[in-house]
């Protein structure tokens, strides 16, 4: 345990950051997994109110994904790369749809 003063402080600093990254990338995983489960939902039984759900539940999570970007809990490559990924099973499925 330290002794001085400033590093007694930047302790808790860093324990109180860590906690809300924890939050934020908990918050983040969460939001992709319900909008990859409503996509799967989606690619079984294809109809335009479970598009309407796999789109908001798109938007809800782009929405975290950037703000712990700017809050700095993710880097932005990361939270680009997120994105993307949720994107790319969005387009792969609207193909699978399409042929």
């Amino acid at each position: 345990m330290a002794n001085i003063k400033s590093a007694l402080k930047r302790i808790e600093t860093s324990e109180r950051n860590r906690l809300r990254n924890k939050a934020y990338k908990s918050a983040v995983k969460t939001l992709m997994k319900r909008y990859f489960a409503a996509l799967e939902d989606y690619r079984v039984d294809p109809s335009p109110e479970k598009m309407e759900v796999v789109q908001t539940r798109l938007a809800a999570a782009y929405s975290k994904v950037d703000k712990a970007v700017k809050r700095g809990v993710l880097h932005r490559n990361a939270g680009a790369n997120r994105k993307a990924r949720m994107a790319r099973a969005l387009k792969a499925q609207e193909t699978q749809l399409a042929s």
